[in-house]
């Protein structure tokens, strides 16, 4: 699978790509990859936490926790005193809302479903730039081991289809805003621990009565730290690095790897077992995600922000 942007000549230039020798060595795919795996495996654990914590509380701890190691470990409010307020506040109130959303999604249907869902409005971000018979041939395929996976199961909780419906629309808003500050932050990292202190503050009026009671329990409150590390700073961090190197719509097809990644979470983790349709699937969507080729594109970025 070609996604890097080639030689370095070729690699994208704007104020959040590649800087250094250490970035350029790395293919932009696998800090996809490592987002890919964490995407869902912090929220298999969510789903185990629900026990003990409610759904909006294990999202504000999930936010909580995130941005106190961003504070500690970037200093974000220098950022928010710079321009660019309007997108790092657009970008904390969508972490903020879309998290609540998944969270009581998963808490009423399986895991594979909500992701598939959210999958679907992502399809319009890569169909946008699928300019060759190559790459439409590769969102097909993508599209179609989507529809094995989901197999358009609609059976559960209506409630639980609104919040995943609800969370895929945000999650394709978060594709749109974060790839914008990937290219115009000097550091993309800087703005998304901005926009986490942002949305620290916006999920507190949602997750604060759900989440006092972890405060009284150390293993829930060790368990909702260790699911917003591995659910909002390792992901989060790996898609910044990987939006700086990649065209957006590049980065939607391979987005078509998470409701893979949460069928294979799911059996591991949560012990949901995948029928033989379902591993059908998983292999179109990797079949369409090796099928693509990004495109050359020229110093300004093609289809990506200004």
């Amino acid at each position: 699978m070609s996604l890097d942007s080639g030689p370095a000549g070729d690699t994208a230039s704007s104020p959040g790509s590649v800087r250094g020798g250490h970035r350029a060595a790395v293919p932009a795919w696998s800090y996809f990859a490592g987002s890919a795996v964490f995407h869902y495996l912090g929220p298999s654990f969510a789903v185990l936490l629900f026990a003990r914590v409610g759904p909006l509380g294990v999202a504000g701890l999930r936010i909580w926790s995130a941005a106190l190691v961003f504070a500690v470990w970037r200093r974000p409010w220098r950022v928010l005193e710079r321009a660019g307020r309007r997108l790092l506040l657009a970008w904390g109130l969508v972490l903020a809302v879309m998290n609540a959303c998944f969270y009581l999604a998963i808490a009423r249907l399986p895991l594979g479903t909500v992701a598939a869902i959210e999958f679907l409005p992502v399809i319009a971000l890569a169909a946008l730039g699928a300019r060759t018979a190559r790459n439409l041939a590769a969102l097909a395929a993508a599209v179609g081991g989507v529809y094995v996976l989901t197999d358009v199961r609609l059976s559960g909780q209506p409630l639980g289809f609104l919040f995943a419906f609800a969370n895929a629309a945000l999650f394709a808003g978060y594709i749109v805003i974060a790839h914008r500050a990937a290219w115009r932050f000097p550091s993309g990292i800087d703005g998304l621990a901005a926009a986490m202190l942002v949305a620290a503050a916006c999920v507190l009026p949602l997750g604060a009565w759900q989440a006092g009671p972890a405060f009284a329990d150390p293993v829930a409150l060790g368990a909702g730290i260790g699911v917003g590390i591995s659910s909002s700073v390792i992901p989060y961090v790996c898609d910044q690095l990987a939006m700086a190197r990649m065209t957006r719509a590049t980065y939607a097809l391979l987005v078509a790897l998470l409701p893979a990644t949460a069928t294979v979470i799911g059996l591991l983790v949560l012990r949901q077992v995948p029928s033989p349709a379902d591993a059908a699937g998983v292999a179109l969507v990797i079949t369409g995600v090796a099928l693509h080729r990004e495109r050359r594109r020229p110093s300004g970025g093609g289809d990506s922000p200004p």
